[in-house]
């Protein structure tokens, strides 16, 4: 045992000190690096969550911007009819012949014009 412990003090002093030192960073190094790899993260952000975000919401605007009398549509609770009157924030959808239901402009989910069932 004692032995072991010997030749292991005769390597351990063998080695150079400096091998066991390590570079540490300058503090503005360390900045630096840090900003190098938040602006890529925060462009991979951007572009795959925001970007999608806000085409999303263009093309939905345009959607309801673009409701007019006449269009199936579905609404977000899945009732189904056609539109017989608009308002700016109203819609009145004929669900029966003499059913009739008011619904915020919001709540169109889409409007069914034969392409979504193929889908």
């Amino acid at each position: 045992m004692k032995n072991i412990q010997r030749t292991a003090l005769i390597a351990l002093s063998l080695i150079p000190a400096t091998a066991f030192a390590q570079d540490t960073p300058s503090a503005g190094g360390g900045l630096t690096s840090m900003a190098v790899m938040i602006v890529p993260m925060i462009a991979i952000m951007y572009f795959l969550m925001i970007r999608p975000q806000q085409k999303k919401d263009k093309e939905r605007r345009k959607l309801l911007d673009n409701l007019s009398k006449g269009d199936s549509v579905v609404t977000t609770g899945g009732i189904c009819g056609s539109i017989v009157g608009l308002t700016d924030t109203h819609v009145v959808v004929r669900v029966d012949d003499n059913v009739k239901l008011e619904f915020l402009r919001g709540s169109i989910a889409f409007v069914d014009n034969g392409t979504e069932a193929s889908k």
